[in-house]
């Protein structure tokens, strides 16, 4: 799995059909909107790298009333949920 977090600009008065459309797209599993440089945060999360291709430029940025965006590409998670899942071994689970 492949993910992307990627900041988006926005028309000011659009940004939540903005967002509510970008949420529609395959490959985006989450959309906030921001405080800061950015109105909007989209997760993509894809398969391939190449999928990111197809996904922010070929859909993304051609969302009605998206100015800008800007993607960077997660190597590794270190989340707690993550590592837990990873280095479950069912210990204290009863059968």
């Amino acid at each position: 799995m492949v993910t992307a977090i990627v900041h988006i600009n926005a028309e000011v008065d659009r940004i939540p059909e903005v967002a509510e459309k970008l949420a529609e797209i395959d490959g985006v599993s989450e959309v906030y909107s921001i405080t800061g440089e950015y109105d909007l945060l989209a997760i993509v999360r894809v398969r391939s790298y190449e999928e990111i291709a197809e996904v922010v430029p070929g859909r993304v940025n051609k969302v009605p009333g998206v100015q800008h965006t800007e993607t960077h590409v997660a190597f590794r998670a270190y989340s707690k949920h993550d590592l837990e899942a990873a280095f479950s071994i069912g210990l204290g689970e009863t059968d």
